[in-house]
């Protein structure tokens, strides 16, 4: 008889150092918090009615969160391979429960771990980087730089398909210049490094909130000078990323027209899994990036979803102000009669605790 399989599509954990950093301070950047919540989900789909089924786990992009993590105190956008090993190391020291869930669900026979590159985590093009997870979850990662595609479904973290975070995958690391290879960072990357860290020092989740425009307009109000500031420092580095070249960034002025003209803080993928499902070999279509969880579908046939985040949000709308924690994801299951696997959005709740440490970074 067939096993039965079953795939779990996770995205946008943004894994860093961990809450407690290695001085003993609170870790105020931060952003995964539910290490047992992980080791829970992944105790769940191996166990009881779980116990039999192959299960592959698909890292859809954004899992380690190398942008946010200083490199010996110091936010840089110059990244060799030494320097992503190091950070890898400091993420596995901060998420051991974390990295064990995954090498207990890697050590039963049938199990499967995909790695899909995304844009914060764009260090995972290393090789050596590959290697050292490998060496970590003691397997073969399988590791997919853009695409994983089969059976009919086609998966992917997004960013790909927006003009801030577009990596070019003719040229994923730059050397012509320099005296060894650095990550060819987008953009958004740059400008996330160079600007938007410096505001994140004193305003943690200020990348998080959304509506986006509806926090400009609340921060022009009531905290002008660090609006205006921000302003200034987007301005600035417009400017001279635009007229002054430099060997360690790949950035035209043609590009910078092509991220103002498509750039949304919090972009709706719908339209490009639209135009990926009109290729009639595709049913299914999986996106994360955006942090917001969504699905649609056309015709009876063809379907989008996007894993949404394991990270707070924090919403301006009425309809649902304040803090938002959803940990979700997409559950891929094989019926016995057929090789289309059916997918569903599902929200991991957790085990029943009756206490638990409080957040407070």
């Amino acid at each position: 008889m067939k096993k039965k399989r079953i795939k779990l599509v996770i995205s946008d954990l943004h894994l860093g150092c961990g809450l407690i950093l290695e001085n003993g301070q609170m870790n105020a950047l931060e952003e995964f918090y539910f290490d047992e919540k992980f080791a829970e989900f992944i105790h769940y789909y191996s166990t009881g009615k779980y116990a039999e089924t192959e299960v592959e786990i698909i890292l859809n992009g954004d899992i380690f969160n190398f942008l946010q993590i200083d490199y010996r105190e110091h936010f840089l956008t110059v990244i060799t391979e030494t320097m992503t090993l190091e950070t890898m190391q400091r993420i596995v020291n901060g998420h051991p429960l974390f990295f064990k869930a995954l090498r207990d669900l890697a050590a039963k026979e049938g199990n499967l771990i995909t790695y899909i590159v995304g844009n914060h985590d764009q260090g995972m093009l290393w090789p050596k980087a590959r290697e050292f997870l490998n060496q970590v979850l003691a397997t073969s990662v399988r590791f997919r730089s853009i695409v994983y595609y089969f059976d009919g479904v086609h998966i992917e973290h997004g960013h790909m398909h927006e003009a801030a975070n577009r990596l070019d995958p003719r040229k994923f690391f730059l050397k012509r210049g320099l005296p060894e290879p650095i990550l060819n960072l987008p953009l958004g990357s740059h400008f996330f490094i160079e600007v938007v860290l410096q505001i994140k020092q004193q305003y943690p989740h200020v990348d998080k909130i959304r509506p986006f425009g509806r926090m400009v307009r609340w921060a022009i109000i009531n905290e002008t000078w660090m609006t205006m500031l921000g302003i200034w420092r987007l301005i600035r580095y417009l400017l001279r990323a635009a007229f002054i070249k430099d060997p360690r960034r790949a950035i035209t002025l043609k590009k910078l027209i092509q991220v103002f003209l498509e750039s949304a803080v919090f972009p709706d993928l719908s339209e490009a899994a639209r135009r990926i499902l009109l290729d009639q070999r595709i049913h299914t279509v999986i996106f994360g990036h955006s942090h917001v969880y969504q699905y649609r579908q056309w015709g009876s046939n063809r379907e989008y979803f996007n894993t949404g985040t394991w990270t707070d949000l924090t919403s301006l709308e009425i309809s649902s102000l304040g803090k938002i924690t959803k940990l979700t994801y997409v559950l891929l299951e094989y019926p016995e009669d057929g090789d289309r696997p059916r997918g569903r959005l599902k929200e991991w709740r957790g085990y029943h605790r009756i206490e638990e440490d409080v957040a407070i970074a």
